[in-house]
């Protein structure tokens, strides 16, 4: 006697192999089988005929560090169908504590070791599965705060609380290579960094220093990282940023397959919008948030001036600014009234310099946010199209003016780009959420259906799945999904989300 059997469903193993239409049976949180005849009784029967049955989809790369401690259960990913999340990425997970981050955000949390913090979100209950990165930044800030050079005693300390992490569950480090303090970070740095998750058998993933114009060294620098420390390399959010610098899709893939070809162990997510989000203080070069003190930096003439000469410059940090376009940059959060939902162009008095309106915008709340529009459809494509890339949404918070990538990323991908656009076929769209991420971050048992499996599921309609969400309205339900489940429980029924937090922390297995 089963506990549940999805009856009648065409069955996708998430491992790309060809559609099958079969019951899928569950017991005590596993799939014991998957047959195109009957798989015998059931405590509970859905029929599920016309829908497609997949894993339960995984994001590499999520920014909901916080959302499991928030009173009220946030199934903004479960209704996704995703049932686990990767977070702490970008170089910026909320622990060890890093007093000087948390002054700059504005964020009030306990001061965590690792081992606290996922003790804290376990505690909480989260409403999916979630799997945290420890961040260069974070374990930077948390030594030296915005200093841009080490002591010999700080790196040592850096990779003590690297190792910590490692031990208390982290499931790899990330680097965000544009944001202070991690952009002060050199190449020998991250390598003995990886080279402390290569101990713990854990990925490096990274946020380069560049996915503009000067993308192509940035690759060779991400590429240089994991062959130095023999560890596994997750290129995050994959694009070709800035007008100028459109077409280079071909030229970032081609170096991720000539590294596969070396023998590393490379890959890569993306999320499918043209437009991205992130602080409206990485429009600006790194070295303004030297010493912490940016308010003040940016109240001086001459220091704005300076910055603005540095962003015309050849190497890396720059900043976003040359490659951004002040009518595509819209502010989704700030503490200013009347400015959220507008662009830089539109908060820019008439006749003024959207530089120094950025300015002004950024001194008065040093952790405002934006939507900015960067890449190009035929980029976006590409890179979609190949093997190599998964699908991660780079979420932010379930509130607010968010960009729709939080609510929607995973059923935009299948409807407006696997359904109508036909990128990639169902099977491969379904890897792509599935165990190519799940193998990379060592989910064991998860990523996959078949027997033996864990039951993290979701069925969704392939006739209508999608998301509606826009920019400005970013926050609207996704369609088709129709049931999930955690561990063999339903946890989205019918459309709907039944209430309870049924996720947990994943740590490594080791």
């Amino acid at each position: 006697m089963h506990d549940l059997l999805l009856r009648g469903g065409t069955v996708h193993d998430g491992l790309g192999s060809p559609e099958v239409v079969a019951d899928v049976a569950i017991s005590g949180g596993r799939i014991t089988a998957v047959t195109p005849g009957a798989a015998g009784p059931a405590r509970r029967v859905l029929d599920v005929s016309g829908l497609i049955v997949a894993p339960g989809f995984v994001d590499p790369h999520a920014h909901s560090d916080l959302v499991p401690l928030m009173p009220d259960p946030q199934p903004f990913k479960l209704l996704q169908g995703v049932t686990t999340e990767i977070n702490g990425n970008c170089g910026f997970s909320y622990a060890p504590h890093a007093p000087a981050l948390a002054e700059l955000t504005g964020e009030r949390v306990p001061e965590w070791s690792f081992a606290g913090y996922l003790e804290a979100v376990a505690a909480a209950g989260p409403t999916n599965h979630v799997a945290t990165l420890v961040g260069h930044s974070t374990l930077r800030g948390a030594v030296a705060g915005f200093s841009p050079a080490l002591t010999p005693e700080q790196h040592a300390r850096m990779l003590e609380l690297a190792e910590e992490a490692f031990a208390a569950g982290a499931c790899g480090l990330s680097s965000g290579l544009i944001y202070p303090p991690g952009s002060y970070g050199g190449t020998d740095e991250l390598v003995a960094l990886a080279g402390v998750a290569r101990r713990y058998g854990l990925p490096y993933t990274t946020h380069m220093r560049d996915e503009g114009a000067r993308l192509a060294e940035a690759l060779d620098e991400a590429i240089e990282v994991a062959r130095r420390a023999r560890v596994r390399l997750q290129v995050s959010h994959c694009k070709v940023g800035g007008r100028a610098n459109h077409g280079q899709a071909g030229m970032l893939l081609g170096k991720l397959r000539a590294a596969r070809a070396e023998g590393l162990d490379v890959l890569g997510d993306q999320y499918p919008y043209l437009a991205g989000s992130t602080v409206l203080a990485a429009l600006l070069p790194p070295v303004a948030l030297e010493g912490g003190a940016l308010p003040e930096r940016l109240a001086s003439a001459a220091e704005r001036a300076r910055l603005r000469e540095l962003t015309a410059g050849t190497g890396s940090g720059t900043g976003l600014w040359r490659d951004a376009d002040p009518d595509k940059v819209t502010v989704i959060t700030h503490t200013r009234p009347g400015v959220v939902g507008r662009t830089l162009a539109a908060l820019t008095p008439a006749g003024g310099d959207p530089w120094e309106a950025l300015c002004e915008l950024v001194a008065a709340d040093p952790a405002a946010t934006m939507v900015i529009e960067m890449m190009a459809e035929p980029d976006v494509q590409e890179i979609m199209a190949d093997p190599l890339i998964g699908i991660g949404s780079d979420n932010g918070p379930p509130t607010g003016l968010e960009h729709p990538r939080t609510w929607g990323c995973f059923p935009r991908f299948f409807g407006a780009y696997v359904r109508e656009r036909g990128v990639v076929s169902w099977a491969e769209s379904v890897r792509k959420a599935t165990s190519l991420t799940a193998a990379q971050f060592g989910l064991h048992g998860r990523g996959w259906l078949g027997a033996g499996a864990v039951a993290d599921v979701c069925v969704f309609d392939p006739a209508t799945i999608g998301h509606p969400g826009t920019y400005t309205e970013p926050s609207l339900r996704p369609t088709g999904i129709v049931h999930v489940l955690l561990e063999g429980h339903p946890v989205v029924e019918s459309g709907g989300f039944t209430g309870e937090r049924r996720g947990r922390v994943l740590r490594p297995r080791r």
